[in-house]
Formats: structure tokens, C-alpha cells, sequence
């Protein structure tokens, strides 16, 4: 049995405080260097999440990039 992917308000504020102190846009990917204590998983949910609750904006371009705006 896997085990689910877990995520929380800590890392959910982690990520939101990492993509607010780029202070512009970024690739998706950087957001998961930015945070390094957390897995890549719990930064796409936090993402995913904060997206969803419209903290941030994440937008797709013609280079197929994910781009992520605080």
C-alpha cells in the first residue's frame, strides 16, 4: 500500500512566501528549487491549491511553460 501524497497549511504558506518573494513570475519547476525542504509533490499541491483559492495565478504559454504569479 503507497502512501498519499500529504501536504499542510505550513507547507501550503511555505510555497505562497517562496513565489512572493520572487516578486515576479516563475517556472513552475523553480517553484520546487525555491523550497527544498519540501517534495515536489507537496509543492504542486500547494500550487495547485493556492491556485484554486486564487492566491496565485498560474498561466500556460505557447512553450507549453507553467508559469506561477503571486
Amino acid at each position: 500500500m503507497s502512501k498519499g501524497v500529504t501536504i499542510d497549511r505550513a507547507h501550503i504558506d511555505r510555497v505562497l512566501t517562496a513565489v512572493q518573494q520572487m516578486g515576479t513570475r516563475c517556472p513552475l519547476e523553480q517553484v520546487a528549487g525555491l523550497c527544498p525542504d519540501l517534495r515536489d509533490d507537496q509543492v504542486f499541491l500547494a500550487i495547485d491549491y493556492l491556485t484554486r483559492s486564487g492566491r496565485v495565478c498560474l498561466t500556460l504559454d505557447a512553450d507549453r511553460t507553467y508559469w506561477v504569479l503571486a
